[in-house]
């Protein structure tokens, strides 16, 4: 190959990129450019559904797909990454544990991103997470051995702290989660703490009465204006002073783009994002393109920007395979533009809420808004079959998919 695009990250913006890229170079018959993608397994690890139950099952393989459409996967981890020699530095996490440095023509920097985990006092010893699938699945089996405990008024007590998209679906879980593993009968208790005046400050006044229906009908309460000071094995202080007694805490405040971004000499956002123009070049940038989470781009012309979710990283990845393919080809771009932007927040077993539009009217609720969550969760979101044909197609930039 005299070429080689390389992709950073297999996750939902880094396989559709991968996807996007091979779709181009096959309609342009072009068999002399490579596309590698760099990830520590060659998996997808659905991210959006791990505050549910049996978050070590939420991954799909991506081997075969890559295979049929002529992806080259290499498994390990980028460590380092050089702009302007344009390589980057590989350490192996496969049967090969060797490091290898890799040279690109054109980089897709797709490495997504991590829960932000302030400096607070016992929150990386004592507090679980549903970030990744093994932080997940550590949760998952921590609720499985309450029930060998004395029997307490901690043990009977989650405490969420976060009340943002994550932290609402979290908690609307947890009820019926603790009395699977303690008993129809125990005293359970799910609290939420938001340091901001409002339950769901981001999802805005629209969905709000239903989410804060839907959780006091579940049992789960909430405590506002004061974040989390402390955590320990016994529970939380927050800022105002108050205790609450739990042995289940879960972070849920917030992400930061990939570390990965540091190493790329433009701007970043306060998420550590980069900025990109309109077809997700690193702006100041030769031959980077961002993408997903670790990419600050516009979707319209109205000022609004892409957010960090499983919705507009599919569609940003579409847009940065294809774009950095017709880079390499000197072929005309298409600039990203993502404009319908909806919500389907999960409210656990009371059902859920669909939004549209940036000021999120409520369009469906209860088993209605759950039913096509249910959807979004197990099919709009999974990778298309080994399928040449039908993988290739379902890369299409231009076929939006809102959620």
């Amino acid at each position: 190959m005299s070429k080689r695009i390389l992709v950073i990250g297999a996750g939902f913006a880094g396989m559709w990129s991968a996807l996007a890229a091979a779709r181009l170079l096959d309609q342009a018959d072009r068999n002399d450019v490579e596309i590698a993608l760099v990830a520590p397994a060659p998996e997808l690890h659905v991210r959006p559904r791990l505050y549910e139950q049996n978050p070590a099952g939420m991954k799909a393989p991506l081997q075969d797909i890559f295979r049929a459409v002529g992806v080259k996967f290499i498994q390990g981890l980028v460590e380092r990454i050089d702009v302007a020699a344009r390589e980057v530095e590989v350490q192996g996490t496969g049967a090969d544990a060797s490091r290898q440095t890799l040279g690109y023509d054109r980089l897709v920097l797709a490495a997504g991103s991590r829960l932000f985990r302030p400096a607070i006092p016992g929150l990386d010893a004592h507090a679980f997470n549903v970030d990744q699938i093994a932080d997940a699945a550590q949760l998952e089996a921590h609720i499985a051995t309450l029930a060998q405990r004395p029997a307490s008024q901690a043990r009977h007590t989650v405490v969420v702290a976060g009340g943002g998209f994550t932290g609402i679906e979290t908690a609307a879980e947890m009820p019926a989660r603790l009395r699977a593993a303690l008993g129809d009968d125990a005293p359970v208790r799910v609290i939420v703490v938001e340091r901001n005046p409002e339950l769901g400050p981001d999802l805005g006044a629209g969905p709000r009465p239903v989410i804060t229906q839907a959780l006091s009908e579940l049992g789960v309460t909430w405590k506002l204006g004061s974040g989390v000071a402390s955590v320990d094995a016994d529970g939380v202080t927050l800022e105002s002073g108050e205790r609450i007694a739990a042995a289940t805490v879960v972070w849920t405040a917030g992400a930061r783009a990939s570390a990965l971004t540091a190493q790329i000499p433009a701007e970043r956002d306060a998420f550590g994002r980069l900025h990109v123009d309109s077809y997700l070049r690193v702006k100041g940038v030769d031959a980077v393109f961002a993408t997903g989470d670790v990419a600050y781009a516009a979707v319209d012309d109205a000022g609004n920007f892409a957010m960090m979710s499983c919705q507009h990283a599919m569609n940003l990845g579409r847009s940065a395979g294809h774009n950095v393919a017709a880079d390499l080809l000197d072929v005309a771009p298409i600039p990203y533009s993502q404009p319908k932007y909806v919500t389907c927040l999960d409210l656990g077993p009371w059902g859920a809420v669909y939004t549209e539009g940036w000021d999120r009217q409520v369009k469906l609720v209860g088993a209605e808004a759950k039913a096509l969550k249910t959807k979004i969760n197990t099919e709009w979101i999974y990778p298309p079959s080994a399928d040449r044909a039908e993988a290739l197609a379902s890369a299409d930039p231009l076929r939006i998919v809102v959620a």
